[in-house]
Formats: structure tokens, sequence, C-alpha cells
């Protein structure tokens, strides 16, 4: 039988008909809403899959040409985000058979699609794709940048591959930033097959962390089907389940930027190297001071934001190689204000953070950032 499939984030939609094709089903797939109606004429779908927030023709316009228009009574499951009660009345008010919530399991919206065709749900159907069975399709599209510098011998694929199986609607870009080992054959490697969820950019040159991630997130900026967008360390020392956290934080509450903090208390596992410690919290002090903002950890390496952050603070360079976040702040101050700035940074503390052995930042360039401080000082 033949489902079409209507969506406006590339992720959600691939994760659909991979998972309904592993259950033998034939899938078309639309990424607007004039699409959709021009497959729903020409392919003749047993049932209709519609998101509501699609661009140029919405989903509600979809549903109103099938049942009023056409008068035709395909069963149609709407899967949006949106889980206010007027938007979901309205949906069944124009003929809608179901709706569905986002996130919501892959299985179940196979349970659904099976129900509404009168097609018994066997064990086998769940057995199908043993990777994705799992899998969660997400409300919304994040994006994260992956920043790698020689990490080779480093990069933990295995979990990176384990995520993306199971968060549809997640897209790692991993930056490679002038690496000198096989970092990038490495990356590369692992994308095959991946494209939809997992891209590498390549710098021919190495910029530095903080020109890695720049351009990383501006990259990521240009997919407008991608919500928010942060970055995290390539060795995973602050893992994903955190990152996730975060992104249900920014997804869920009016803040336009939320850092991970590796803020020390009881229920987290947060492990660090006692002379590494001891310095951090010296420079903690004096970036404050510098910021006259009360952030216990302004460089913790997992971090996520909304496009107009990117768009007010990217832009440009940043003078420093390891303070980059810093200067993310600082220039949300000239750009917003103190106050209005203020109100859209959140500072989340993370369930785990574990130094991990190899990291790139030394002892001595520990004391060197005393003079990038002054620097971002004097600049700003």
């Amino acid at each position: 039988m033949k489902i079409l499939a209507a969506d406006d984030q590339p992720i959600i939609l691939k994760s659909i008909e991979h998972k309904l094709k592993s259950v033998d089903f034939t899938v078309v797939t639309a990424k607007d809403g004039s699409e959709a109606i021009k497959l729903f004429d020409t392919e003749k779908p047993d049932l209709i899959i519609l998101d509501l927030n699609m661009p140029h023709t919405s989903g509600f316009e979809v549903l109103k040409y099938i049942r009023s228009t056409k008068q035709n009574f395909t069963p149609i499951i709407v899967m949006s985000g949106n889980d206010d009660e007027s938007t979901i009345i309205k949906a069944f008010n124009l003929g809608a058979d179901d709706y569905i919530e986002k996130p919501v399991g892959l299985n179940e919206v196979v349970a659904r699609v099976r129900h509404l065709l009168k097609i018994p749900l066997s064990e086998e159907d769940l057995k199908q794709d043993e990777h994705i069975k799992s899998a969660i399709l997400q409300k919304h599209g994040v994006g994260v940048v992956i920043p790698c510098y020689n990490e080779e011998k480093r990069l933990k694929m295995e979990k990176f591959g384990h995520f993306v199986r199971n968060n549809p609607g997640y897209h790692v870009c991993f930056v490679n930033d002038g690496s000198t080992d096989g970092t990038l054959e490495v990356l590369n490697k692992f994308k095959v097959g991946k494209e939809g969820s997992i891209s590498v950019y390549n710098c021919e040159k190495n910029g530095g962390k903080a020109e890695a991630v720049r351009l990383g997130m501006l990259h990521l900026a240009n997919d407008k089907s991608l919500d928010y967008i942060g970055f995290l360390d390539a060795d995973l020392s602050t893992n994903f389940d955190d990152f996730d956290d975060l992104t249900k934080t920014i997804a869920s509450t009016n803040f336009k930027i939320v850092s991970g903090s590796r803020i020390s208390r009881m229920g987290a596992n947060i492990i660090k190297q006692s002379s590494r410690g001891m310095i951090s919290k010296t420079i903690n002090f004096i970036i404050r001071k510098i910021l006259g903002m009360e952030f216990q950890d302004t460089q913790c390496g997992a971090k996520i934001m909304t496009r107009h952050v990117i768009d007010a603070t990217f832009q440009e360079p940043f003078l420093t190689c390891w303070l980059f976040d810093i200067e993310i702040f600082m220039r949300m101050k000239r750009y917003y204000g103190v106050e209005v700035a203020k109100t859209m940074i959140c500072e989340q503390p993370l369930k785990r953070w574990v130094h991990e052995d190899g990291s790139k930042l030394s002892m001595k360039d520990s004391v060197k950032i005393l003079g990038q401080l002054v620097q971002i000082a004097v600049k700003y």
C-alpha cells in the first residue's frame, strides 16, 4: 500500500520514509503543502501523513483540498509539534482521522498507520529495522556542530551513530579543522549512507576551535529546517543526553541560548583534573567581572541557540581561539543591550561531564588565556 508523507523537515521526512519502507509500504514524500496536493492527485495514496506548519501551502489547506474540494476520504494522520488544543480540534474538524504530537516513536507511527488501514500489526514489523526501532521523531529540527582537529584516535563514532539513528530531527555537522591525521577520512567514511543526518564541513587550513565552530554554525544556519543549532566537543565529555536536555529547555522557554554548566552538585557526575579546576575558578572570577554577568561556567563546550543569535553573533571571526564563548555573550550584550541579553541566556547544569585525556588545552594555554581576557575586555 502507498503512503504519502508531507513534512518540511528533510530529516524527519527521510526517517518516516525509511521506517515505513522497512515494513513494506510504498512511500512518496512532499516537502511542502503544494507538492503534497500534486502528489495526492497523481499518486492516489492509501493514507496520508501530514505536517501542519509547511511553507507555501499549510497542512490545513491540504486537509481542506482533500476533504472539501476533492470530497475524498483517504485516511489522514496529522503529525505536528503543535500541541495547542484549538489547533488539534481544528485539524479534526477539517477531517483528520488521527493527530500525533511530536516527539513520537517511529514504531508508534507504524502502529497508527496499520490501525487506520486495518492491517494487523505483528511483532515482526517492529523487528525489521533494529537500528532505529526505538527512534524518536523530534518536535524540532536541531543542528549540532562538532569541531574536530586531529581526532582520528578519539572520535567515538559508535556513539555518534547510535544517537543519529535514534533521534531523527537531529543533524550532526562535523567540522574538520585542517587536521593533519586521518580525521577527514574517518568522517567522510562515517557519513556514507547517513547524508540526511550527518555532514562534513572541511576547512583546508587549521583555524582553531573558534573558527571551526563559527563556520559550522553559519553552515547549518543555511538549513531553514533547523530550529535550533548548537555545538559539542568531539570527545563527548558532555554527552548527548545532556545536550538533548538543553534542547528541551530552549524549545519550551523564551530563552535564545541555553549554555551547559559543569557545576559540581549532588546527583551529577562531574569529573575534572584538580589543577585545571583551580585555574578555572580563577579565570572564571575574572570572566564574571568582564562580562558583568554571574555566569558559573562560560567555557562549557555544550551550547544551543536560535538562528537569530547566530545571525547577531557569528558573522565576524572571533578575536580569540579558546574564549569565543565569552565573545558570544559580549556580542549579545552589544547587539541586544545588557538587560535584554541577560533575559535571553540560560545556564543549565549538566548531569555528567568528564575530562577526557588528550585535551588540546594545556596548562601553558591556560596561562595564555589571561592575556586573551585582556584583549576581550579592551575590544568589547
